[in-house]
């Protein structure tokens, strides 16, 4: 039998169990994949802490690529033996094989192997909606993405600067810094120790930025308010920090009738042709090589818990996969 990782209780990565699980054929409308690689992703944090609470025991991951070893029936865009990649769908891609709907399958480019498929799809779709759908950035634009060293962020900043934008990035070190600049950065803020917003209107000659994206939270949410001109957009779709506080809509008049923003990718991704829409967008930016896939991690997926340590200790850059 097969082997996934479970969870039986929320708390720490130590809940984490590798057990076996049944893996059957698929439903009508569904196709069983084994799966090459594991993405890692903050989200899963969440889920396994409770923060995004479900129904326990439960499975854990949302992204994954793999080969397609079996179709149910219905099923007509795919056939076994297709190398697939997906992001979204009901949790359990911490696994070796699983069956899951195959209109949430994206088939791979022959460029793109599973493993850049793997670490690319959720962040990757991600920055899609961020920067093309949510705010889609124009020529000209100046942008601030925080954490841009991270997953979601060197994807976003090279895809940014691809698409004209001058970048400004948010890190925490000077190593960080170096690989923001290395991937379409123009400047970056040390969220740490500087004034993010200060800076920002220095960079800027005081106009502020278009848009921010802050998948931080409760850390950054005030600077990146006061980091936006006026009629700038907000986009909170993250909160590794810690949730955002309330507070009084009325601000976003004060500091210059701002819009704001709690995006998720499963909105913008529910039908399948808008996923299918992103998908191609992001393949096509990969492909040409404007957007660079850094795998800096690798665990095997029965030490998932190592992975969340590090990956909530912000002892990692750039993505993360699991290996089966």
């Amino acid at each position: 039998m097969p082997f996934a990782i479970r969870f039986h209780q929320t708390g720490g990565p130590e809940v984490l169990r590798w057990e076996e699980v049944a893996v059957g054929d698929p439903a009508p409308g569904e196709a069983r994949v084994r799966h090459e690689a594991v993405g890692l992703n903050f989200i899963d944090t969440y889920h396994r802490s409770g923060l995004y609470p479900l129904p326990l025991p439960s499975g854990l991951g949302t992204e994954a690529a793999g080969i397609v070893e079996a179709i149910g029936d219905g099923v007509t865009d795919l056939q076994v033996g297709d190398r697939v990649a997906y992001a979204g769908g009901p949790l359990g891609a911490y696994s070796q094989v699983r069956c899951l709907p195959a209109d949430r399958l994206l088939k791979l480019p022959a460029a793109i192997d599973c493993r850049t498929g793997a670490a690319m799809m959720l962040q990757g779709l991600t920055a899609a909606y961020l920067l093309r759908r949510t705010y889609p950035v124009q020529a000209g634009d100046r942008v601030l993405i925080h954490a841009a060293a991270g997953g979601v962020g060197l994807i976003a900043c090279q895809w940014a600067k691809a698409l004209g934008a001058t970048v400004i990035g948010t890190v925490s070190s000077e190593a960080k810094a170096k690989l923001a600049l290395a991937h379409g950065c123009d400047h970056v803020v040390y969220y740490t120790h500087e004034d993010v917003a200060k800076r920002v209107r220095e960079i800027t000659a005081g106009e502020g930025v278009a848009v921010v994206y802050d998948g931080v939270g409760k850390d950054t949410f005030a600077g990146s308010l006061d980091s936006l001109r006026p009629l700038g957009m907000m986009v909170s779709f993250g909160n590794a920090s810690g949730a955002v506080p309330p507070f009084n809509p009325l601000l976003l008049s004060q500091k210059g009738s701002l819009f704001l923003t709690r995006p998720t990718l499963g909105h913008y991704s529910a039908k399948r042709a808008d996923l299918v829409a992103l998908g191609a967008e992001l393949f096509a930016v990969v492909g040409s090589g404007q957007v660079k896939i850094e795998i800096n991690q690798t665990y095997a997926l029965a030490d998932a818990s190592s992975a969340h340590r590090d990956l909530e200790a912000r002892k990692t850059t750039g993505s993360t996969i699991l290996l089966p």
